[in-house]
């Protein structure tokens, strides 16, 4: 598999990771159908997209990565759709998460460039 592929594999598995967690609120701990099986469905998804990509790139970066982008994601996600506030320091440390994926993915050698 290219290293394209593989990273346009990963990104599919954040953004099912992104839409997931963001049908969380909507499913009322579980017990409104629709959102309930659409966040089933994008986590099961995820989790597909990333044991293909754990066959091509360490588990530790892949999780890195999947987990870094959604955190960053998921508040983008909650301050525009669902009004939620970030403050200074919620920024700063969103910042820091995001920078840490940009280093392991262009300095890192554990990864393919």
């Amino acid at each position: 598999m290219t290293p394209f592929a593989t990273y346009a594999i990963l990104a599919l598995a954040i953004a099912a990771e992104v839409a997931g967690t963001s049908l969380l609120g909507l499913s009322q701990q579980f017990t409104r159908l629709w959102p309930t099986l659409g966040l089933a469905l994008c986590y099961g998804f995820s989790f597909y997209c990333l044991s293909v990509v754990v066959r091509h790139l360490p588990i530790g970066i892949v999780y890195a990565v999947w987990s870094g982008m959604g955190i960053v994601l998921i508040a983008g996600v909650g301050y525009v759709l669902f009004r939620q506030t970030l403050d200074t320091w919620a920024v700063v440390g969103l910042g820091l998460i995001l920078s840490g994926v940009v280093v392991i993915n262009t300095l890192s050698s554990s990864v393919q460039h």
